[in-house]
């Protein structure tokens, strides 16, 4: 009953993933592929952080 109040945290970290994403998209059209690599990674250490919650889940 109480597990309806907690908040699951891959899904917080899945947003935060799409944000970056959209950012990385408008970087890459603007030309800035420097940018869109670091942004890139950074999604890439949110998904493996994600994949490690649900395996451990």
């Amino acid at each position: 009953m109480f597990n309806l109040f907690k908040t699951d945290p891959a899904k917080k970290l899945r947003k935060q993933a799409n944000k970056l994403y959209k950012e990385a998209m408008e970087i890459q059209r603007s030309g800035d592929l420097k940018l869109y690599a670091k942004k890139m990674s950074e999604v890439e250490e949110l998904e493996a952080k994600i994949a490690e919650l649900k395996k451990s889940a």
